[in-house]
């Protein structure tokens, strides 16, 4: 049997705003005349429903992505002034080391922080 992550419900403060955010930084298409959550197709296989909410914990999301859409990420990245960095616990140390630190097809990693550095809150 083939086991596939279908969907996953990612908390934000305002869902349409972080599923707009996500999809333009990642490349996708985001399409907000959905019914209650605020979803993003990830690939064939999974999608991201973005929900409201009021309070939550920091949550780590972790993808495999070509060189080309690795460096385009990172572009979009660059350009809208977003700190980044090559680890959940640093988030903002401006390194991409993950490209470079495995074999396998290069991780991108997306872990939810608050404008000002306050982690469990999502844009």
């Amino acid at each position: 049997m083939t086991i596939t992550l279908n969907h996953t419900i990612v908390p934000a403060r305002d869902k349409v705003a972080a599923a707009r955010f996500f999809a333009d930084l990642f490349g996708l298409r985001f399409d907000d005349r959905s019914g209650h959550f605020a979803p993003v197709r990830v690939n064939e296989t999974l999608t991201l429903l973005f929900d409201d909410d009021d309070a939550f914990e920091s949550h780590h999301y972790a993808f495999h992505v070509s060189d080309a859409e690795f460096d385009a990420i990172l572009e979009r990245i660059n350009k809208a002034g977003l700190a980044y960095g090559s680890a959940p616990w640093s988030l903002d140390d401006g390194r991409s080391e993950l490209r470079t630190a495995s074999r396998t097809p290069p991780a991108l990693a997306c872990s939810a922080r608050a404008p000002g550095g306050r982690r469990g809150t999502s844009r």
